[in-house]
């Protein structure tokens, strides 16, 4: 027989003892969110809200969508929500909320989050809400190829006047397009009628007028917070949009 010595028993049963905390969070809260990120940016912008979300001990995860098609950008959503370990907040910024609209049926979402975000009913399309109000912006426009961008040189005002231009022109060079039938895809699910919505409205938004979220988020019964913020609510506001997502993991 192999005789330990005492020491290393002791060290040995502390260790079974006490348990590996996987999270600071208590057990009531969602401890995961998966954030879907807006058009025209990719997956790196939601770096800030990311941040603060990890520190107060959220699992979180980013979907990587290529904004060609809605049903393979939800199909890409659901992919991601398949990895999650239980019950998760899933939240979408701009474009970002049609996808979640249609993927939050998935068994594991618990509550939805709209970041500036379109909130579409079934048969709606992102187009067909941007055509009963549209936005103050007329800049994104399609290409020959039918994908939606902005020009760079109003991509700081009318993306997201609230951050750096240095980090705006950045972003403006490294635009992922929108196709046009991603943006006309009409929604098949909508998820708010069945699990409970949130919404950071953005009252300077240039690319969804504020009074389309409001008309969205109200027949949503979302619970809405408003925000003195850009498009990119979620890079000039991380923090207090972190702190919407924890309050919808909170109920």
């Amino acid at each position: 027989m192999i005789k330990f010595p005492k020491l290393m028993l002791s060290a040995v049963a502390l260790a079974v003892a006490l348990p590996v905390a996987a999270s600071t969070l208590p057990e009531s809260k969602v401890r995961n969110v998966v954030l879907v990120h807006s058009a025209l940016v990719d997956g790196s912008s939601w770096k800030g809200v990311y941040d603060q979300l990890t520190k107060d001990g959220y699992h979180v995860s980013i979907v990587a969508h290529t904004q060609r098609s809605l049903t393979d950008d939800v199909a890409a959503t659901k992919r991601v929500l398949d990895q999650q370990d239980g019950p998760t907040v899933l939240v979408g910024a701009s474009y970002g909320g049609s996808i979640i609209t249609q993927a939050g049926d998935h068994p594991n979402v618990k509550s939805l989050v709209y970041v500036a975000a379109m909130q579409p009913d079934v048969g709606e399309s992102l187009i067909d809400l941007s055509n009963k109000i549209p936005p103050v912006s007329k800049n994104l426009l399609p290409d020959a190829n039918g994908f939606l961008s902005l020009d760079p040189k109003v991509f700081h005002a009318d993306f997201a006047a609230d951050i750096p231009k240095a980090q705006a022109d950045f972003l403006s060079i490294g635009q992922m397009p929108l196709a046009v039938a991603a943006a006309s895809a009409k929604t098949t699910v909508a998820a708010w009628h069945d699990k409970p919505a949130y919404a950071v409205l953005s009252t300077e938004d240039q690319l969804i007028d504020p009074s389309l979220q409001r008309f969205m988020y109200t027949r949503g019964n979302d619970k809405i917070t408003e925000i003195k913020a850009s498009h990119g609510v979620f890079l000039s506001q991380p923090v207090r949009v972190a702190k919407v997502i924890e309050e919808a993991a909170g109920k």
